[in-house]
Formats: structure tokens, C-alpha cells, sequence
């Protein structure tokens, strides 16, 4: 069993960093719905007004898509992309 990797059980689970009235958050939100619509992830959304941690780690950076709690991406969320990496 040497060299394999572990693969995650359950749903992925997809996290959008974001705060209210930000365009780009609502952008993000559609592309994330749809992909986990049809992958069977599931997602939270965490505002980053009401996160100090989250707030300093990614204030420059929003909306951020978090994949298993591993940045994904920034402010353009690819669905191909997101819809590949849920598929891994």
C-alpha cells in the first residue's frame, strides 16, 4: 500500500470566502452552485467581515473558493476548473 494516497470519503465539500454586496462573491456563488449541483459536493460561504483570521489571510484575495479547506482559487472561479478538481 506504499505510495498511494488516501483518498477523501463523503462529499467534497467547497467553501466560498466572501463578504455581502461584493459582485465577484455573487459571481463565485452561481459557478459554485451549479458545478456542486451537478458533482454532488456540498458548499458553506464564510464572510470574511466576520472572520479576523479569514479577514487578514485573504482580505486582497475575494471571493476565494477553498476545496477540502485547500485554496482553490481567487476571484474568478473557472467551473471546468472547480468541476475538475471535485472530480479528482
Amino acid at each position: 500500500m506504499f505510495g498511494r494516497t488516501k483518498k477523501k470519503t463523503g462529499p467534497r465539500t467547497v467553501t466560498l470566502i466572501g463578504k455581502p454586496g461584493c459582485h465577484l462573491c455573487d459571481d463565485a456563488r452561481a459557478v459554485i452552485r451549479e458545478v456542486c449541483a451537478e458533482t454532488g459536493a456540498v458548499w458553506e460561504e464564510k464572510d470574511i467581515l466576520q472572520d479576523e483570521e479569514l479577514n487578514r489571510a485573504y482580505w486582497e484575495q475575494i471571493p476565494v473558493v477553498l476545496v477540502d479547506g485547500e485554496q482553490h482559487t481567487f476571484w474568478k472561479v473557472d467551473p471546468a476548473r472547480l468541476r475538475r478538481a471535485l472530480e479528482a
